[in-house]
This record gives C-alpha cells, sequence and structure tokens, in this order.
C-alpha cells in the first residue's frame, strides 16, 4: 500500500516529447518550474514541471518517444497533440499575454471569449495547443457557451 500523500491534482497529462531541452526552456519560460527529471537516456526518462498547482509530466525526452506501444501506429510527423486543447489557468492574463507573445508561437491573441472569460492561444515547440485563460470556476454553468453564440 503506498501511504505517500497524494497532490490536490486529480488529473495527469504526460506530454511524450523527444527532448526535455525545449520542454525546459518554453515550459519554463511559460512559469512552470522544473520539480524532478529523471534522465538516462531510456524508457525510465521523466519530467514532472508545476506552475500555481498545475502540474505537467512529460516522457521521455529522448527517441524512446517513437516506440510507445500506442503513439508507433503514427507517422513521426503526426502533429503532436491532435485534437487536444490543454488549458492552463493564470493570475493577470494581460500582462502573461504580453510576455508569453515575445517567445511564443500565438495561433489565437488575447480575447475576451463568449463564456465571459478572456484567453490567448498558442502552440508549443511540439506542436501541443495550449490555450491560456484567465482562472474560473468551470464547475460553474454560466461558464458555458451562451446558446446565442453556438
Amino acid at each position: 500500500m503506498n501511504d505517500q500523500k497524494d497532490t490536490t491534482n486529480r488529473l495527469q497529462i504526460e506530454l511524450h516529447v523527444p527532448d526535455f531541452g525545449p520542454a525546459l526552456e518554453f515550459y519554463g519560460k511559460l512559469g512552470f518550474k522544473k520539480v524532478w527529471m529523471r534522465q538516462e537516456h531510456n524508457v525510465g526518462d521523466y519530467l514532472v514541471m508545476e506552475r500555481d498547482g498545475t502540474i505537467l509530466n512529460f516522457w521521455p525526452g529522448n527517441d524512446e518517444v517513437w516506440s510507445q506501444s500506442y503513439f508507433k501506429r503514427f507517422s513521426k510527423d503526426t502533429k503532436r497533440g491532435y485534437g487536444v486543447e490543454i488549458v492552463i489557468p493564470v493570475d493577470d492574463i494581460a500582462a502573461y499575454y504580453d510576455q508569453v507573445k515575445q517567445f511564443a508561437n500565438v495561433s489565437s491573441e488575447l480575447k475576451l471569449q463568449p463564456w465571459g472569460v478572456k484567453d490567448f492561444r498558442i502552440e508549443d515547440p511540439f506542436g501541443f495547443y495550449l490555450r491560456i485563460t484567465e482562472r474560473h470556476n468551470i464547475l460553474d454553468p454560466k461558464f458555458a457557451v451562451p446558446k446565442e453564440e453556438r
């Protein structure tokens, strides 16, 4: 039995990347800090980064990424994260946007969305699609897209 205390985060996202270097640099600029990293250049390599309670995991940071049992079915040039949007809440989104647009590939500029929250969209160096949003309680139905906007 594992008596270790769990994190408050109930979903773990693991991004499969061929190199931890660009992940450390890019996500570091987004304000994520390395929590721990194991890098022996095998399938056990792993990187955990955290920013204000948002945790991202990366595997394996080496060529093993191409032989993972599920993802090896796809071509190496398949866009990473196709069909997935990773949402990262932040404080003071306008200031954060001004900082991030200096180094990130912005795919949608900062704007107020129909559900009443400001956000912007970027792509990371591996092709993962990130939505940076103001903090809000997504459990509150007032943040659903208004009927007239659908």
